[in-house]
């Protein structure tokens, strides 16, 4: 096959790849659930593992030529493994969303009752929204915050799973600013006999670095998504810190065996809800689970967490209401309904000044999931560029100048120029931008 050069091939593509690379390179992505993967992981998942099928696990495929696809699977779980501290790990999923259903396939069946945290409250569409096949297949109930606090309201946790008795219980969030209290719903669960389910998709970098709780003592199965503060790929991941015999009586159809629980979960993945693995990405989630290994991701973890409350407190002093009064881990979610304005205002008027938020709702918010009350904002992607508290400080400085004055176009310019020469001092994949 002749190397064409895909600026010769498709111009019209290779144009836009070249658009992204400047957008990446000049904005402040403040998404919380973005990040930038080294460019050893990018190399990885942009390689030619691409072109293997490999349905089924490692010495267990249903096609032949899987030898070296099987040893980057196998190094995937065994970091995954130590990293995490756990027995069993499966790495095919494509998401995070497709993590948690195969473990809700696995632990319990279509109508049984799901207890999760609301979506308006921080949670995440996998944990039983009716918008989502987790609310449309079982019974969803969910459980809140508190107004007072922005915490969760475990007297209402423990109230509705002893009214409703949920299978299984579902922990964590998509915007909860602080650590998940695993051991508080462990008592929960343990108290009506239900399943506990860890989503640790936002703080997993900060777990496998010991900033965050771990869910492992205490949770059944734990899911994850593998980019976010881990800084891999995008991806999905199921784990489990002990593996057993399966509760259900499930047997293997020949022998008779009793199937242990990873069995199980392996079969709602391959074949249950997908086909052949991405095995690029896996070999790529390979290279990033070896990086979080190394005593220089601790660092990084340290300073994304030092990052958001060097920012919280800084909006806290310019007047913001932020929920649950400022933040444990890489999300902010801030209140804005004091600065008379919308998420989705807010949210448009940064992204023109090169600033990238996401609009999001808050506790109790009354306005719709596309206006919204208040936005998100992550630290993990500016601290991969190797940012720290002091930008934090004119970053918020920035985003408080367009959300005082969102429709002051000259405003927007100038902070635009800030935000530009700002990043023109933190520069991102050097090796991209010299080819592009």
């Amino acid at each position: 096959m002749p190397k064409t050069p895909l600026q010769t091939s498709d111009p019209e593509l290779y144009n836009i790849l070249v658009s992204e690379v400047s957008r990446e390179n000049t904005t402040l992505e403040l998404i919380a659930s973005e990040n930038f993967v080294s460019y050893p992981v990018l190399e990885m998942a942009g390689g030619v593992m691409t072109n293997k099928y490999a349905e089924g696990y490692p010495g267990k495929r249903y096609y032949g030529g899987c030898e070296f696809v099987d040893e980057a699977e196998n190094l995937a779980r065994d970091r995954a493994n130590q990293l995490f501290g756990v027995e069993y790990s499966n790495v095919q999923p494509h998401s995070g969303s497709q993590a948690n259903m195969a473990v809700l396939m696995t632990f319990i069946d279509v109508g049984d009752t799901i207890l999760g945290l609301d979506l308006a409250h921080g949670g995440h569409l996998t944990h039983g929204s009716k918008v989502n096949f987790s609310g449309n297949l079982y019974h969803s109930v969910s459980y809140q915050v508190k107004k007072e606090t922005g915490r969760v309201d475990f007297d209402q946790v423990l109230s509705l799973a002893r009214e409703h008795k949920p299978k299984l219980i579902i922990c964590g969030g998509s915007a909860y600013p602080r650590f998940i209290e695993f051991e508080d719903f462990k008592g929960i669960a343990d108290d009506v006999g239900a399943f506990l389910m860890a989503d640790i998709a936002h703080p997993s970098g900060l777990v496998a670095t010991g900033l965050h709780p771990s869910p492992v003592p205490y949770c059944d199965v734990i899911t994850t998504t593998t980019h976010k503060t881990l800084r891999g790929p995008r991806g999905g991941m199921i784990m489990m810190g002990k593996d057993s015999g399966n509760p259900w009586e499930i047997v293997a159809p020949k022998s008779g065996r009793l199937k242990n629980i990873s069995e199980l979960l392996d079969s709602a993945v391959m074949p249950g809800i997908q086909g052949g693995p991405l095995m690029h990405i896996i070999a790529a989630k390979a290279v990033a689970f070896g990086e979080a290994l190394q005593p220089d991701f601790t660092v990084y973890t340290q300073q994304v967490v030092d990052n958001a409350k060097a920012m919280a407190n800084e909006f806290l002093s310019r007047d913001y209401e932020l929920v649950s009064g400022g933040t444990d881990t890489h999300v902010i979610l801030i209140d804005l309904s004091n600065k008379a304005i919308t998420g989705k205002v807010a949210e448009n008027a940064l992204e023109k000044a090169g600033i990238t938020v996401n609009k999001n709702m808050v506790p109790f918010d009354e306005r719709s999931p596309f206006i919204t009350s208040g936005i998100r904002i992550g630290t993990p992607a500016i601290t991969t560029r190797c940012m720290t508290q002091d930008d934090m400080v004119k970053i918020v400085a920035l985003i408080d100048s367009v959300i005082e004055k969102p429709d002051d176009e000259g405003n927007i310019v100038r902070v635009k120029a800030e935000v530009n020469d700002l990043c023109s001092s933190f520069p991102l994949y050097s090796e991209l931008r010299a080819q592009y």
